[in-house]
């Protein structure tokens, strides 16, 4: 039987793989395959040892056990392989952003928008947190043990055709609520613009709150909002977008939008229901991600 040895495997494609945790995955996906062949040839010899013994056919007993002698010698020596192919140190590749890096990558060579903001990874209508702790993900709060890049970026664009799960209405009336207590602490009259960071600190006042809704969701949120139509809050009152002095002014809130392009929003007013349509003013603006 001929067959490549572990190193000529090894040699064979590892000019064809990848860098990076994809190109190290693929190197033992591709030595364990072979390690697991080996040990199914290995398997059919020992049937035919062990039929030989049974028989008492001797030559042929003779025979199969130096083929199973040295195909034993071949798996070990391809587990041995498998098990060197992988030398990455998890927690240094996730912490350091290395890892971040190749993601974002990774979705660019699958035409898949996606940038990073803050310590998140936005991918409409996504959210990615890399745990280097865990050597996992959060992909919108739920755990993601399985990190391999190309697997990952599968994941998120199926996610992308799915589309959201959102519910306009239950976040206007708590995004009025939250717009109500600022404009009250800022001694501001009702109906007047306030800063969408200043209704973040509103919404999460309570210990712990920041932490478990983040300034990316909040911002996706918006979005979405936004993308929705929905401007009739409680009471009939209307939510108007308002746009700062400047796209780039301190306390803009990103996200990434539907197309790819970055999405940002900086302040809302809260009108009586007589004031006009809340989408008259723009309180945001698109910047592609280039």
């Amino acid at each position: 039987m001929a067959t490549l040895s572990p190193m000529q495997d090894e040699e064979a494609g590892s000019s064809q793989d990848a860098t990076g945790l994809e190109g190290t995955l693929a190197r033992v996906e591709r030595a364990v395959e072979a390690s697991s062949k080996a040990v199914a040839s290995l398997a059919r010899e020992l049937k035919r040892a062990r039929a030989a013994a049974a028989s008492g056919q001797l030559r042929e007993l003779h025979r199969a056990l130096d083929v199973v002698q040295a195909m034993a010698g071949d798996v070990v020596k391809r587990v041995g392989t498998a098990a060197a192919a992988y030398d990455v140190d998890e927690v240094d590749m996730l912490a350091s952003g290395a890892y971040a890096k190749e993601l974002l990558a990774a979705a660019e060579t699958a035409d898949v928008a996606m940038f990073a903001e803050d310590d998140r990874l936005l991918c409409y209508p996504s959210i990615v947190r890399v745990l280097p702790g865990d050597a996992a993900l959060e992909i919108d709060r739920k755990r993601a043990r399985g990190i391999r890049p190309s697997v990952v970026v599968a994941q998120l664009a199926k996610a992308q055709r799915a589309g959201p799960r959102f519910k306009p209405a239950p976040f206007l009336a708590s995004l009025v609520g939250a717009y109500d207590l600022v404009v009250a602490g800022q001694g501001k009259a009702p109906g007047a613009v306030v800063r969408l960071l200043d209704v973040y600190a509103a919404l999460t006042l309570l210990p712990g709150q920041s932490r478990d809704y983040t300034r990316a969701e909040f911002a996706r949120d918006l979005y979405l909002l936004d993308q929705s139509g929905e401007t009739a809050g409680p009471g009939g009152r209307r939510l108007r977008w308002a746009a700062s002095s400047g796209t780039r002014q301190a306390g803009m809130l990103t996200t990434v939008a539907m197309s790819g392009q970055q999405q940002r929003y900086w302040g809302i007013a809260v009108e009586s229901g007589h004031s006009e349509s809340g989408r008259s003013e723009s309180g945001r603006s698109e910047e592609d991600t280039a």
